[in-house]
């Protein structure tokens, strides 16, 4: 793929994502850790889990606060759950917990972020975990790419996805400067980063810090909804486990995001779907891609 690559269906279909085996198991399919959520958004752990699994990973750790972890339990009985203690503003913290640790070592990838409250307790909890996760890609989203906002530089495979209005509070440019110019702003940011930056929008940019950019237009209005982000992030860390390269697992992801998006709009209309709805669009769309 090469610099400046506009993202399609002709252009996934030739940059293939790694298939299991007719006869392979669950480990081969990648095992996910989701560390997100907080007691007044525990449902942005749970749209991003259920992403994860619909794009294929082949097993689930979440780790969340332990007031809801139960409850998250329950709801993803695909997952084996991990309660962390919470500050007092609902933020989660690692310390001292082995078994956290332990998943980040055995994970194939790791996303760090959805629902996630607190801010100083989020970058604490990504600069604990960073040593656990060098081994595998690691995505960081909502709350937890506020680690970068000190010129934080990382050292090993990272993905940051900040729409315009995130990256702004991060890098103290200007939200309409970056709106009117987003490749810039992204591969500005990569750069500055040492990382893969997924800047989302009605026209999304994937910049890595080699100067290589895809970029993709599409989907519609209605993914404009809350949640929606916590999918799309949830879909590039499955599709990572499997063995996607970070921006590989990106460009599929915002893609197969918006693919759901517009089958979604051609049964409910324009507006007016849910979040929640949109992963279960991902298996069809991915046999479809990989039919042609």
């Amino acid at each position: 793929m090469s610099a400046d690559t506009d993202i399609t269906a002709g252009s996934l279909r030739d940059w293939k994502l790694p298939m299991p085996g007719a006869d392979a198991d669950k480990e081969v399919r990648g095992h996910v850790l989701i560390v997100a959520g907080s007691r007044e958004m525990p449902g942005a752990l749970l749209l991003a889990a259920t992403a994860a699994l619909r794009a294929g990973a082949g097993k689930l750790t979440i780790a969340t606060a332990a007031s809801v972890a139960p409850q998250l339990g329950v709801a993803l009985p695909e997952a084996r759950v991990i309660g962390l203690r919470e500050t007092p503003d609902g933020g989660l913290v690692a310390d001292g917990a082995a078994s956290l640790y332990q998943a980040c070592e055995r994970a194939s990838a790791v996303l760090i972020g959805p629902g996630m409250q607190d801010e100083a307790a989020s970058a604490a909890l990504v600069r604990l975990l960073l040593p656990y996760c060098a081994h595998a890609p690691l995505i960081l989203d909502a709350g937890a790419m506020c680690l970068v906002r000190d010129g934080f530089r990382f050292d090993s495979p990272v993905l940051l996805t900040p729409h315009a209005g995130e990256l702004a509070g991060l890098t103290g440019d200007e939200k309409e400067d970056i709106a009117a110019a987003p490749e810039l702003a992204a591969q500005r940011a990569a750069g500055d980063w040492r990382a893969v930056v997924a800047l989302k929008g009605a026209v999304t940019t994937i910049a890595e810090p080699s100067g290589k950019r895809w970029r993709h237009e599409g989907g519609n209005t209605g993914l404009a909804i809350s949640g929606s982000g916590d999918v799309l992030a949830g879909l590039i860390a499955g599709l990572a486990a499997r063995g996607a390269a970070l921006e590989q697992a990106a460009a599929w992801g915002v893609a197969l995001h918006a693919m759901a998006g517009e089958q979604l709009s051609l049964r409910h209309g324009p507006l007016g779907y849910l979040a929640r709805e949109i992963s279960g669009e991902v298996p069809a769309l991915l046999r479809a891609l990989a039919a042609h």
